[in-house]
């Protein structure tokens, strides 16, 4: 797992280099922006962090992560297909794991890392509101 990871990640940082190199930015860019909009949502709506509960609750596990594919599914899917095309333009052959990896670091992870602390900010900000 280790090496699959660290190949994930140099193969990222090869793509700088590369044609469509914008997606890199672009892709977490889009997924950081769904992460805050959910996270606002939480917020409103009153409910726990994502990804610590996502860790923590059994209960609402599925459901978590039924919501979180619902709102990442179209970021992921487009950056495995802008992926694929990348590698056959360059190297002439298509590798879908690469892809999968990729498409995950470039969507998934931006989606868990922020939606929760978004939340939490949202959360503090609404709170010292009231009091005022």
């Amino acid at each position: 797992m280790k090496l699959l990871l660290a190949d994930v990640l140099m193969l990222i940082g090869e793509r700088f280099s590369g044609p469509m190199n914008f997606r890199l930015i672009l892709q977490p860019l889009v997924a950081t922006v769904l992460a805050v909009r959910a996270g606002l949502k939480d917020a409103r709506e009153n409910r726990p962090p994502y990804f610590s509960t996502l860790i923590s609750d059994r209960s609402q596990r599925r459901g978590l992560l039924l919501e979180g594919w619902k709102s990442i599914a179209k970021v992921f899917v487009m950056a495995v297909i802008i992926d694929l095309v990348y590698q056959y333009l360059v190297d002439g052959s298509i590798r879908v794991l690469e892809a999968l990896g990729i498409a995950a670091i470039l969507a998934i992870v931006p989606y868990v890392l922020f939606r929760g602390p978004v939340n939490r900010l949202a959360s503090r900000s609404r709170k010292d509101a009231e009091e005022k």
